[in-house]
């Protein structure tokens, strides 16, 4: 009989608190305008970069088995960014448009970092709330995306990503050798279309055509509508355009964290259209501590991919007998994607050491996902 795996206590909350320290960045930077509007986007790409080197790895594992009454504090933060994003929003939306210091290109810049936050955080959180079962948590997970406009990425990531995560049907896994600025344009077609083919699908499957109000583009419309009319009265055209302009970014960099999270990594082809089961192996792993915490352990994808319905501070961690490893956290892994040939140099060498690990039977990979010999979507 194998031994039980020896757990840590109950994870701590306070470290992933972390993300509301950009609340105050993003205000001092909207009052002092000028050189203060670098401080957003240095403290993502820059700052948790170095504090993951100044902090190293983290490979303990909470037990996940731990009753949901002693996870309230790590649920409390997930529940209470949705009214704080919504009152940084459109409370820098009237604020912009009240005040006169800051002109157009401050005005961009501060919403650059916005974007970011709305993204990074807001969208990160989203991905958390539209897992769990509570209604109350969906709904802020919906309020969050449509924020951002981008109510559609629920259905998408509900419904396709998690079922074919690493097969050519799903949009986001990444092929190998595709570049980042090839993927971006693509899924931003491809995730809408397999969002509403999936909700049309389901929608028949009960006998319902897809005008019936159960389908929840209607919501996803409505919900989206609310804020852009909001954004509109609070800051005029000049608040509209400043909102769009901070989903775009906010969209930009989730696309980003998809494109690395299963780059290059497929599930194995098992004839009949089927596929393996989906393993830790097909999803990218992290460690890094401080970047964690930020992103509230969304770097343990490979456990995510493996049990969908675990609460972030549960996620376990894999060693690279089980999972792929990235070399850096996700703040510096995102930056190096928008320069391809770096990326490419980087993560080619470790898909094919990931193809020659788990997959030494494969002599020919041709007919899996590779950029230059996709296969049909």
């Amino acid at each position: 009989m194998a031994p039980k795996p020896k757990y840590i206590k109950r994870p701590v909350a306070l470290p992933f608190w972390v993300s509301f320290a950009l609340v105050p960045v993003i205000i001092f930077a909207a009052i002092i305008g000028g050189w203060a509007l670098v401080l957003p986007p240095l403290m993502f790409w820059v700052t948790f970069s170095v504090l993951d080197s100044a902090t190293g790895l983290n490979s303990d594992n909470p037990d996940p088995e731990l009753s949901q009454d002693q996870l309230f504090w790590h649920k409390l933060l997930t529940t209470i960014w949705m009214p704080v994003q919504f009152f940084l929003l459109f409370g820098l939306i009237w604020y912009v448009g009240a005040s006169d210091h800051l002109n157009g290109w401050e005005k961009v810049a501060l919403f650059f970092g916005v974007g970011i936050l709305t993204g990074t955080i807001g969208i990160n959180y989203s991905h958390e709330l539209m897992h769990q079962q509570s209604r109350q948590e969906r709904w802020f997970a919906d309020l969050l995306l449509a924020m951002v406009l981008y109510s559609h990425f629920r259905s998408e990531h509900l419904l396709v990503h998690h079922r074919y995560v690493a097969t050519p049907r799903d949009p986001v896994t990444a092929l190998y050798n595709e570049g980042f600025h090839r993927f971006f344009p693509r899924v931003l077609v491809q995730c809408w279309k397999s969002a509403f083919a999936a909700e049309k699908a389901m929608l028949g499957r009960k006998g319902f055509a897809v005008s019936n109000r159960a389908n929840p583009f209607w919501r996803y419309w409505a919900l989206q509508a609310g804020f852009l009319v909001l954004a509109a009265l609070l800051g005029g055209w000049a608040g509209l355009g400043l909102f769009l302009y901070q989903a775009f970014i906010a969209i930009w960099q989730l696309e980003l964290v998809n494109y690395i999270e299963h780059y290059g990594l497929v599930r194995k082809h098992l004839g009949d259209g089927r596929y393996e089961i989906t393993q830790p192996r097909h999803s990218w792993n992290a460690n890094h501590k401080a970047s964690n915490w930020l992103l509230i352990n969304l770097q343990r994808h490979s456990d995510h991919h493996f049990k969908p319905d675990r609460r972030f501070p549960l996620l376990q961690t894999y060693t690279v007998a089980d999972a792929p490893q990235l070399p850096y956290g996700y703040p510096l892994m995102t930056f190096l994607a928008m320069y391809p040939p770096a990326f490419r140099r980087i993560m080619n060498p470790k898909v094919r050491k990931w193809r020659a690990m788990f997959y030494p039977e494969i002599t020919d990979w041709t007919p899996y996902k590779d950029a230059s010999n996709p296969m049909p979507r």
